[in-house]
């Protein structure tokens, strides 16, 4: 699943966690703000050139047990699977800083991606935590939607039970499904904003 989009690399982004200048905090409605990041491979990955496609925005903690819940479970996955069948580009993003919970650079993410079964397309490291600073990311897991026309339509929880307890799933309004399944059926996303949950993004100081 990792690098099924072939990526053209940026010679002037060769080193890990180094972003575009951002602005602070994303509202929806408006265009999301371009970065570029490099992957688990040492690969550049810039969000414009996946413009005419849907992206999923996931923030990403191994050590967080609110990403445990999600990952030990299946349901992260099973969701990841699901937005790849509508053709949507899944970024699952490290902000952690180097000596904090959760950080990793590129052969422990693989190593991890591998054994959890990770369906997303790209596993980004953001070590500085430019583009996490930058779009508000607060909680792992924090989920934004872009839409085909680079517009920020959701962000929030991946759900609405906000807790650990990996039973909790079942019967829970998955918002991510919920906003793909309305923008491929052409309707506007009815849950646009909800509280993100989770552990705190481990930003540096």
């Amino acid at each position: 699943m990792f690098y099924k989009s072939a990526i053209t690399s940026a010679a002037a982004v060769a080193a890990i966690g180094i972003a575009m200048p951002l602005a602070a905090a994303q509202k929806n409605g408006a265009i999301a703000q371009d970065f570029k990041l490099t992957d688990m491979y040492g690969k550049t990955v810039q969000l414009s050139s996946f413009r005419g496609k849907t992206v999923v925005m996931e923030w990403h903690n191994p050590g967080c047990p609110f990403v445990v819940k999600h990952y030990d479970s299946g349901n992260m996955q099973a969701t990841q699977a699901a937005a790849d069948k509508q053709g949507v580009v899944w970024l699952t993003i490290n902000s952690g800083a180097q000596g904090k919970q959760g950080h990793m650079k590129g052969p422990e993410a693989q190593k991890l991606a591998k054994k959890q079964g990770m369906k997303s397309d790209h596993y980004l490291l953001d070590a500085k935590g430019v583009v996490g600073k930058a779009y508000a990311a607060k909680t792992t897991p924090h989920m934004y939607i872009i839409d085909g026309s680079g517009k920020l339509v959701y962000q929030g929880g991946i759900d609405d039970k906000p807790t650990a307890n990996k039973a909790d799933i079942k019967g829970a309004r998955n918002h991510v499904m919920a906003a793909l399944n309305e923008l491929k059926a052409g309707k506007s996303v009815s849950v646009a904003q909800s509280r993100p949950y989770g552990c705190s993004v481990k930003y540096g100081s």
